[in-house]
């Protein structure tokens, strides 16, 4: 459960009662709020007053009298609206509704190509997402929001991509504008490794203001949350640490175009390709996890240097970032233990002593579910700031 006191990650919204409504769903007054919050009690009710009539709020009983009469409390409807979440990856997609507290109502799973196009996975995505509402018993007049991950740089003011290297087609286009066409509804857009780290500090580390989710799956990323707030950098690629240039992988070609990227040395398909090279019949990185529980001993070797190869690159996020838990995810993660010993063997070692005494190195919590709670947060964040809750009460 997130601490309102310490905000939401992805920043205020503009009202900060909506969010604290949201994340506890704890029965207040307006009185209550209005302490809680710091707002004027004018300003709170007004706001309880549109959440009402929406049917966002709803009162919950009343609470003990001190003599006058007693007051109403309020608490958040989470069944009254749905938003749809969305993680589309390299070659694999999840799409699931949830409740407005992020709870997931239908969950849907397919196999995609993000190189496709645009309007291949989006047309997907918005069948699906028809599909999805049906099953769960919603109508599209309930949903009120969708959540959108992506394996690149996102501009997140307007929810294009920027120079996406494995998403030929994707550069600039318009996902909102696309996909409003067919969902009359706010669409957010961001790189896919922020909405696992946003899933993921909200499911097992609310506590946590400096956290780290590395995604190590067909490329590898990090979502950074600092100081409580997520870290999306000047042009939205802060933590793509995917290509960042390693010793051990030097002349390596890259599909960024550059040699030695970590990318190319440590993910899911470059893990494969070092295999091949040992005459090991495997071709992706969900066949190198199999290896690995089944004890193939090349394959645990492999996956243990990537670790390394991994741990390299965080030693100095360590020292720049400081965080105090590192989570690791993706399809590689799969592998359990043996990517995260490489990374803990050279950050424990190579990093200041004052840097990792108390730092958690583990593998993901949420787990798979990571990227669709992030993805529902954003939407749900968006859905029940002030502007969203005027712009749902003017439809």
């Amino acid at each position: 459960m997130a601490d309102f006191h310490r905000g939401s990650p992805l920043g205020t919204s503009g009202a900060s009662e909506l969010f604290q409504l949201l994340r506890d769903g704890k029965p207040r007054t307006r009185a209550e709020l209005a302490t809680v919050t710091g707002l004027a009690r004018s300003t709170v009710a007004a706001r309880v007053e549109s959440l009402m009539a929406l049917d966002l709020v709803a009162p919950v009983g009343e609470a003990a009298s001190t003599g006058g009469r007693p007051s109403s409390r309020f608490a958040l409807n989470p069944s009254a609206r749905v938003v749809l979440a969305a993680d589309l990856g390299a070659s694999h997609a999840t799409l699931a509704a949830t409740d407005l507290t992020g709870t997931v109502l239908g969950e849907v799973n397919e196999d995609i190509v993000i190189a496709s196009g645009p309007e291949a996975v989006l047309g997907w995505m918005v069948a699906a997402a028809r599909d999805l509402l049906d099953q769960i018993g919603r109508s599209e007049q309930d949903l009120i929001a969708i959540g959108i991950g992506v394996p690149g740089p996102v501009q997140h003011s307007t929810g294009r991509l920027v120079n996406p290297p494995i998403m030929p087609g994707w550069d600039r286009f318009d996902v909102p504008g696309w996909v409003q066409q067919h969902l009359q509804v706010p669409v957010l857009v961001d790189n896919d490794v922020n909405i696992m780290a946003l899933g993921e500090s909200a499911f097992a580390w609310p506590e946590s203001e400096h956290f780290m989710l590395v995604k190590v799956a067909t490329g590898i990323g990090a979502g950074v949350i600092s100081g409580g707030r997520l870290q999306r950098g000047a042009q939205g690629i802060a933590g793509d640490i995917g290509h960042v240039q390693v010793p051990r992988g030097a002349g390596i070609p890259c599909h960024c175009g550059n040699r030695g990227c970590l990318e190319a040395l440590a993910s899911g398909p470059a893990i494969a390709r070092a295999l091949r090279a040992e005459g090991i019949e495997v071709t992706t990185g969900r066949e190198v996890v199999e290896l690995v529980k089944q004890g193939n001993i090349e394959a645990i070797q492999a996956v243990r240097q990537a670790g390394r190869d991994i741990g390299e690159v965080l030693t100095t996020a360590v020292s720049l970032i400081n965080p105090s838990v590192i989570a690791i995810g993706g399809s590689m993660a799969r592998a359990g233990e043996h990517l995260i010993a490489g990374v803990r063997e050279i950050v424990y070692t190579r990093s200041m002593p004052l840097a990792t005494e108390h730092l958690a190195i583990v593998q993901s919590s949420a787990g798979e579910q990571a990227a669709v709670l992030g993805a529902s947060l954003l939407a749900i964040h968006h859905a029940l700031s002030p502007e969203g809750v005027d712009a749902m009460s003017s439809r």
